[in-house]
């Protein structure tokens, strides 16, 4: 008998409107909580009023929502000069009718005359302005301004209160902003978090003269999101919000393989080249080429028609294309191809995480398979060796998702900081060569190592790393007598030993030709003994011959004689033989 397990209900999930900000609605896995508040504070210069007028204008481009920014600080005017270099021309968006802006000014002069403070007013003045233009999306910068001339506490909270109820019967997705508060509330009044439905928490950092910007969601009722702080870019786009990629190893991985672009590389990597969507570290001392195998895996990335991003953070793009040109790479032509991007900045421009943000965004945007930070140790200087390890591990993670190929390069120092930095980095990529100074016989030449290439065949032997107006060449393992041997040592060494076998050559050349003239001798000995031989033979011969005649005639001549004796006889016979 089968048991059947109850399926779990199917729970209503929150509804939620998308602000279009790049990053923020996977944070908030969907956007802010549709036809509620969310209020948005921070101190001055943190980012409230931009992050809530690009909510308002995306809305309205990207999402066909009309929106209502009522501005109790800056006027129309202001904000529409403030935001033009973001590129949103808010005058173009209100004769649209696509977004209203209304400024409020509250006087608290007139608030102390009077003594009351009732937004009434406000709600009506709203309500017209939302309705004028049928708006989904309102923002309210900034309620400390609303609020200014009200100190008594029963009052303000009932008013505030009232206000976010209020927004909420009108059914409107509302953003509030709100001045941080002293020590731990998060807004000057320390109400506006407890009658929000989402709070979202800004911050501006600056340490060691570099500036940071965090976004952190204190609270969102009805559904799930992001717990941690997560660093913001404002630039020509808007803002850029970079979510922390998830901890769970479980990326997809890919079989294919890329050339490096060095043909005697892809050999000692098994003949193919590195993993796509894989990592590499390219670590050596200074002047070791670490940039020539970079710019190699550029050149070939381009020339299979793909895109590459070069992060160069110590040279200039002309600089390290007229370097290039040196050694037979051409870069320029895919660079105006539109094939390989250089983004080059010094470390000191961002700190760690607005660097991770800036390269999310460009990879985002240009759509590459390979990317190059050439080199990564000079964030060193903005962050310590931990800090630096969890954003490339970040970088890493994100990179493996979009099955993007990265390449590293380190500086390697004879310091112990700078080797905790490769040993470090080194264990977050997939393969690390290594390319070391060899000094001998008073040269200065390199050497590469596969240190490590994970799933794949790859040489343990060194190869001498040659870099030339040819190009790049790893040259085959040479071993002399004392062990191996690089640069004209190894060239010396190759002209020794054939010159040892030209001189064995000519030895067991000349060996040869003796032995052909003794053989020749002994030809022409054998050859006289042989005639010899025969005369003698035939000497011999005749003689045997001679006595054979002899005997032959000397018995013909007895037989002669025998018989004639026979016949004298004979004839003394008388005649008729009687």
């Amino acid at each position: 008998m089968s048991i059947t397990k109850p399926k779990k209900p199917a729970y209503p999930t929150l509804p939620k409107t998308p602000t279009g900000i790049t990053g923020l609605d996977e944070i908030t896995e969907g956007g802010l909580p549709t036809g509620r508040p969310t209020l948005i504070c921070g101190q001055a210069g943190c980012g409230k009023t931009l992050m809530s007028i690009e909510f308002i204008v995306r809305g309205a481009i990207e999402f066909n929502e009309p929106g209502v920014f009522v501005a109790f600080e800056e006027k129309s005017d202001e904000l529409a000069m403030n935001v033009a270099s973001l590129g949103f021309d808010l005058k173009k968006l209100q004769e649209d009718k696509k977004i209203r802006i209304d400024h409020v000014h509250i006087d608290r002069s007139e608030i102390e005359e009077t003594g009351e403070y009732d937004l009434e007013g406000l709600f009506i003045r709203l309500g017209y302005a939302i309705d004028s233009i049928g708006a989904k999306r309102v923002v309210l910068d900034t309620l400390e301004n609303l609020f200014s001339g009200l100190s008594n506490q029963a009052v303000l909270r009932a008013e505030i209160r009232r206000l976010f109820h209020w927004l909420k019967e009108k059914g409107v997705t509302a953003i509030i902003t709100g001045e941080r508060g002293d020590g731990n509330a998060l807004t000057r009044q320390g109400l506006e978090e407890y009658v929000s439905d989402c709070v979202i928490l800004l911050d501006h950092r600056v340490i060691n003269q570099i500036s940071t910007r965090r976004l952190r969601i204190i609270k969102y009722r009805g559904t799930v999101h992001g717990t941690n702080e997560y660093p913001f870019l404002i630039d020509e786009d808007g803002i850029s919000v970079l979510p922390v990629t998830s901890l769970k190893l479980a990326k997809q991985v890919s079989t294919d393989r890329v050339p490096t672009g060095i043909p005697a590389l892809d050999e000692m990597l098994g003949g193919k080249g590195f993993y796509r969507g894989g990592s590499t570290l390219v670590s050596g001392t200074a002047g070791t080429g670490k940039t020539s195998i970079a710019a190699y895996f550029a050149n070939e990335t381009a020339n299979r028609g793909e895109k590459c991003v070069y992060f160069a953070m110590e040279e200039s793009p002309n600089q390290i294309m007229r370097n290039m040109r040196s050694i037979g790479v051409e870069l320029k032509k895919h660079v105006d191809s539109g094939l390989l991007l250089f983004n080059a900045s010094r470390p000191n421009m961002y700190g760690l995480e607005m660097h991770l943000v800036a390269i999310h965004k460009i990879i985002k945007k240009f759509k590459p398979s390979v990317i190059i930070i050439d080199p990564i140790t000079n964030f060193i200087n903005i962050g310590s060796i931990s800090e630096v390890k969890n954003m490339l591990v970040r970088l890493i993670d994100f990179l493996q998702e979009e099955q993007i190929s990265v390449m590293f390069t380190a500086l390697s120092l004879n310091t112990i900081v700078n080797e905790q930095t490769d040993e470090g980095v080194s264990s977050l990529v997939d393969s690390w060569l290594l390319v070391r100074d060899i000094e001998y016989n008073g040269e200065r030449n390199r050497g590469l190592y596969v240190m490590k290439a994970r799933g794949m065949k790859h040489s343990n032997q060194v190869r001498e790393f040659v870099i030339s107006d040819e190009g790049l060449n790893l040259i085959e393992v040479y071993v002399g007598p004392e062990g191996v041997l690089t640069g004209s040592a190894r060239k010396q060494q190759v002209l020794l030993e054939q010159t040892g076998k030209a001189i064995h050559t000519h030895s067991i050349g000349r060996k040869d030709r003796e032995i052909a003239r003794k053989r020749k001798v002994l030809e022409a000995k054998i050859s006289s003994l042989n005639s010899e031989y025969e005369s003698v033979e035939e000497e011999l011969n005749k003689v045997y011959l001679e006595d054979e005649l002899k005997k032959e005639i000397l018995e013909k001549n007895r037989e002669e004689i025998t018989r004639i004796r026979r016949g004298a006889e004979d004839t003394n016979k008388p005649a008729g033989g009687k």
